[in-house]
């Protein structure tokens, strides 16, 4: 699944290419995750102009010149594909098509893949907005839930998945078993400035390796997310547990606080 990372990436590289053009046609093809009829999403964007593209946790959004916004929820096998004149995209989940002849398509062979007409605001912070603070940390974190958890949970903090989770906490040296209310002060700190450079810097190097990529995702340059590598870049070997269905690695240089 793209992670905050990417979408930033896919987000820049469709404003260059889609901004200030027309849609002249909307397909959707597989509409049971609207949030409203075909009809509704036809009138509100066809007519419409790109103004940007941006992301939100961990979706797209498309603000239009109408004040509507769409927005795209990749979920885990969601793709998106710009295309000349036809759609030959198999499993399209929505078709976005623009007065250059050009086009947009979200696909996914689950069909899991969300399209939103005007999805509400969340209150959650973004990973990389300001509001992300020591202070707000330590009260987001007092719970009993273990630290990955409370990292990756929407409500809590919006944009962080499972990959970068794991790299965030090898980065800050706490362990994504630590009970989160038992983390002190002084993790904590490291942990909310880890959480920017690693976010930061990943974006960087996705673009660095792949500058137009608007779909997929770039891992193998993770440090410690990385089935093939063995060792952290301070030695120390890369340990891997499944836990709720998401496999985590970590390694025993991260401290457990329980």
């Amino acid at each position: 699944m793209p992670e905050l990372p990417d979408l930033q990436v896919f987000s820049a590289n469709l404003e260059k290419k889609l901004k200030g053009l027309t849609i002249t046609k909307v397909e959707i093809p597989i509409a049971k995750k609207l949030n409203v009829t075909k009809a509704e999403v036809k009138k509100a964007l066809e007519g419409s102009a790109v103004k940007s593209i941006y992301r939100e946790g961990k979706e797209l959004h498309i603000d239009f010149s109408n004040g509507n916004t769409l927005g795209l929820h990749l979920m885990l096998h969601g793709g998106l594909d710009l295309f000349q004149d036809n759609n030959l995209n198999k499993h399209t989940i929505i078709a976005l098509f623009f007065d250059n002849g050009s086009g947009l398509a979200l696909t996914d062979w689950q069909n899991a893949a969300t399209p939103t007409l005007n999805p509400e605001a969340k209150n959650a912070p973004d990973a990389l907005s300001k509001e992300i603070t020591v202070a707000y940390l330590k009260d987001a974190l007092d719970t009993r839930s273990i630290i990955k958890n409370v990292l990756i949970d929407q409500k809590v903090i919006r944009g962080i998945g499972n990959a970068y989770a794991d790299e965030i906490l090898w980065a800050a040296k706490i362990s994504p078993f630590s009970i989160s209310n038992k983390i002190p002060e002084t993790a904590i700190k490291q942990l909310a400035k880890s959480i920017k450079t690693v976010l930061n810097n990943a974006e960087k190097q996705i673009k660095k390796e792949k500058p137009d990529i608007i779909s997929g995702e770039v891992r193998d340059f993770l440090l410690i997310h990385n089935a093939k590598k063995k060792e952290s870049p301070t030695g120390g070997a890369i340990l891997q547990k499944t836990a709720g269905g998401r496999k985590t690695y970590y390694t025993e240089e991260q401290e457990l606080y329980t």
